[in-house]
Parts: structure tokens; sequence; C-alpha cells
């Protein structure tokens, strides 16, 4: 979240494309980047101000909205505001932290480790479900490949659903990041991003996550990897058309 006025106008923005093109569509913003790489690097609003103005997203748009949750004080809070809780990739494995989130009784999407395999996931699973949440996602974000990249692996996709029973989403933009590339920023290829979202969408995933921003280059978060917001339709218009083919040859046997 850069301002109030930069969330609200993406949101309506984006609003606007769902509509357009017929797809269910959840609205994300972060109140906080508790992550990057830098003291120095930006953060948001926090949690107070970033719930308001999530909430005005909603009131406005009508659009579900969802954020990370990073610690067990944020859950009850963020509980109340979002309409999905997202525990973040490097937090992924946190115990109390899943316990809290699921106790908010809201579902929750959790984004899997670069440091995890696909068949790791079923533990983080188990533990929602123990603490009584069962409206799960899972993300794929890919995975660390050396020092300062990412490779996302199709099969991955497959492997959660097949081991868990629960639906998954793909990451796009995420998994074009090269950690740290830029030294006190990470640094990214946002040119990849159509291409592994197509091919995510022909490995057959249930949700696609994407981030976007009117000017990228100039985003205070992330913006080595995010999807220009004026290429946006074009790229979910590929999405839909590799998720169109993929349904049609199922039906077809």
């Amino acid at each position: 979240m850069e301002s109030r006025s930069h969330v609200l106008e993406t949101a309506e923005g984006l609003a606007e494309i769902a509509h357009k093109l017929g797809v269910p569509f959840v609205f994300k913003a972060s109140y906080d980047k508790a992550n990057r790489t830098s003291v120095r690097a930006f953060r948001g609003p926090g949690l107070k101000e970033g719930l308001e103005i999530l909430a005005e997203v909603r009131e406005r748009t009508g659009l579900p909205v969802t954020s990370d949750v990073h610690t067990e004080a944020e859950a009850g809070p963020a509980g109340e505001v979002l309409d999905i809780l997202q525990v973040p990739a490097f937090l992924c494995r946190q115990t109390d932290l899943l316990k809290a989130v699921a106790e908010t009784g809201k579902p929750v999407n959790v984004k899997k480790g670069q440091f995890l395999a696909p068949w790791d996931m079923r533990n983080v699973a188990g533990k929602l479900r123990a603490f009584g949440c069962e409206d799960i996602l899972l993300t794929d974000r890919g995975v660390s490949f050396g020092y300062g990249a990412l490779v996302s692996d199709m099969r991955a996709l497959s492997t959660m659903r097949e081991l868990t029973g629960l639906p998954v989403c793909f990451d796009a933009t995420h998994s074009v990041q090269q950690p740290g590339a830029l030294g006190e920023a990470t640094g990214g290829q946002r040119q990849y991003v159509p291409l592994l979202a197509r091919a995510a969408c022909a490995a057959g995933i249930n949700a696609l996550f994407l981030e976007t921003h009117d000017k990228p280059d100039e985003a205070k978060s992330d913006g080595p990897n995010m999807v220009p917001l004026g290429r946006l339709e074009s790229v979910l218009r590929g999405c839909l058309a590799a998720d169109a083919a993929v349904r049609a040859w199922h039906a077809g046997g």
C-alpha cells in the first residue's frame, strides 16, 4: 500500500477488468511488507490504517479483500476485516501463526515457502486442519535455485493438490523475483510473467495470483516483477484461453 488514493484507484481499475472478463477476483494489498530486503525500504501504512483502507476497498468496489498476516497478534484484527487471511511464504511453517489465522474462522491462503518441496505442504495443511480450518488455499511461488534465483516446477501444482486435496494457486509474479539482486532490493524478470501464468493455467490451477501497478518502475515494492496495469487485461486473456483449452480437453475425455 503506497497511499489510500492509489490503493482505491488500483482496486477500481482491477474491478473493472475483472467484470469485463467475467472472472472472480480478490483484491490483495499489503498493509505491512515485513520482510523487505533493507531496513530503509518502504513497508506500508501499518495494520490499523491498512485494514481501514481495505475495508473501504470492499465497500466501494464490492470486492473481497486479503492481505498478509505476519504475527499472531495481527490475526484477530485482520480476521475482522479480511475475507481471506494470507500467510507469507517465509512464515508458512510457523505453527502459532497458523493456529491464530485458523482460529479466526476465515479462509486461509498459505504461500509455499521457497525452501519447501510441494509434498511438505501436507504438514502445513495438517496444522491448519488440526486448528479447525478447512477453507484452505495453497499457493506456489517458485523454489529457491542457487543464489538470487527462483524456478517454477509445474509438477508442484499437481503434487500439492493430489497430496492435500486442496485447491492450488500459482503466484506468477513472485515466481520471477530475483531475491536481493538489486543489492538493497529484490529484482525480477516481469517479461516472463505471462509465460509462467499461461503455463500454470495449462497445468490446471484453481486460482492465479498476480501483482500489478500503473507504473511498476516507480513502485515502492516488487516493481521489477509486476505486470503493468495497462497490460493486465491482455495477460489475463491469454490465461483464460489456456484455461479454456485445458477444460475443453478434459471435457472431451
